[in-house]
């Protein structure tokens, strides 16, 4: 049997809900802190989980933009880029691993485990259902790595043979889009480093990634290299909560700052080798 409040209690409820939901929508467009000296308004609008550090989710390891050195510490392309952002709001980066989809899915953030995630994550419409990206900061395509003593070159010369692919990523779905016209099969991973020891052992005859990693790893594994790249046309983007306009706007301020004081292309050059194409 389901008992039925009275009206002025039920009233009180429905008051009380409203005013939750006003303020969680006020979340991200209104600072919950006076701003420190010297910083933008911009960042004095971000609101961060943990006062004082800019919690920023990631799926390792995908070098060379985010991975574990020999010390153990999380380093990258990416994180190198992050840190300017935690600069600007007066904070500390930390890393947070995660499932790439759940960071692509938003769940990282329906779940509060960070103000912002970075992951090499290529810009698509069906992810823009799910959350926020900041303007593009890199320009890359899908790339076909082999052993270095094979005989492949393309997609067509793998029929019969194995692909590796990493799980819920563009190459996946490269891979899966073109697998009827070239007659291969696909093996999925749950991360590029296990997706690429796979080629290095031989236990699949190929993989394929996007080109900034399989180009790193093929250099520190001379037994592997890469035949061929697919002109995806893809762009990765920092990414935020739904609607946390706030964030996005500090991060989109400080690449056009990096990009406008060489600092972007510091950064690009310590972990490729050369400055980015014009």
């Amino acid at each position: 049997m389901i008992r039925f409040k009275p009206l002025r209690a039920a009233l009180a409820g429905v008051a009380a809900l409203s005013l939750s939901m006003l303020a969680a929508c006020a979340n991200y467009s209104t600072p919950t802190t006076a701003a420190p000296a010297g910083t933008a308004s911009g960042a004095a609008a971000v609101s961060l989980i943990k006062p004082g550090t800019l919690l920023v989710c990631t799926h390792l390891s995908y070098k060379p933009f985010q991975f574990k050195d020999e010390a153990g510490k999380v380093v990258g392309f990416d994180v190198d880029l992050m840190d300017l952002v935690a600069k600007k709001l007066s904070a500390t980066q930390e890393i947070v691993d995660i499932a790439f989809d759940q960071i692509t899915s938003g769940a990282v953030f329906a779940a509060k485990k960070c103000d912002a995630a970075a992951g090499a994550v290529t810009i698509t419409d069906a992810r823009k259902q799910a959350v926020d990206f900041s303007d593009p900061y890199f320009e890359a395509t899908q790339a076909l790595i082999v052993k270095a003593d094979s005989s492949f070159t393309d997609l067509a010369s793998l029929k019969g043979k194995t692909i590796a692919v990493q799980t819920d990523t563009t190459g996946q779905i490269y891979a899966e889009k073109n697998k009827e016209a070239n007659g291969y099969t696909i093996k999925v991973f749950e991360d590029m480093p296990s997706q690429l020891a796979a080629v290095l052992a031989g236990t699949v005859q190929a993989g394929i990634n996007d080109n900034g990693v399989v180009f790193d790893y093929a250099k520190t594994n001379p037994t592997t290299k890469v035949v061929k790249e697919f002109d995806t046309g893809e762009q990765y983007g920092f990414l935020a909560q739904k609607g946390n306009t706030a964030m996005i706007g500090v991060i989109n301020e400080v690449l056009a700052t990096s990009k406008k004081d060489g600092t972007y292309n510091e950064i690009y050059k310590k972990w490729f080798g050369s400055e980015p194409k014009a």
